[in-house]
């Protein structure tokens, strides 16, 4: 009998090496399509800066407190701030310095867009009274995920109190 020689069909190791490799590549661009990493990311950015608010509001209190007389101003990171009025608590005002003092940049080409006091709420932004400032990612700006995406700095309502710096974190 003659023996034939019989020829195996498949894959060699090397193409399912290849096979695999195109499959990781396409699962890591696609996945994050799918799944929503940027609203983790956005939530860890805003207590980020909540904590860089609490930080520059603490070192303005303690500045307040060791000046020989009331300061209206402090300068922070070569920002100046000025102190809140109402109740002589030594915390800074709610204004557009104090998030430049904490390192958050605001404005077209920053990371965050700022809500001004007495700011008046829209389909896309909280309203604020005189008295706070609300900080949006600019990812998230002038969309309906930035009225339910900010920090928000109130300042203090008594001399006793600190002010509060509140993450709002529903729709990010």
């Amino acid at each position: 009998m003659k023996a034939q020689a019989t020829r195996q069909r498949g894959f060699t190791l090397i193409e399912l090496i290849v096979v695999i490799v195109i499959l990781g590549i396409l699962s890591a661009i696609a996945l994050p399509k799918f799944a929503d990493f940027g609203g983790n990311a956005r939530i860890a950015s805003l207590k980020a800066v909540q904590g860089s608010l609490t930080t520059v509001s603490t070192l303005a209190k303690g500045k307040y407190l060791v000046a020989s007389a009331p300061p209206a101003t402090v300068v922070l990171e070569g920002v100046t701030v000025t102190y809140s009025t109402a109740f002589a608590s030594g915390y800074p005002k709610a204004d557009a310095n104090l998030p430049l003092a904490a390192g958050v940049v605001v404005g077209a080409t920053g990371d965050y867009t700022l809500v001004a006091p007495s700011a008046v709420a829209t389909a896309n932004s909280p309203s604020t009274s005189a008295t706070e400032i609300a900080l949006i990612p600019a990812s998230v700006a002038g969309t309906i995920k930035g009225l339910n995406c900010y920090v928000r700095y109130t300042e203090p309502t008594s001399a006793t109190s600190a002010p509060t710096i509140a993450v709002t974190s529903g729709s990010c």
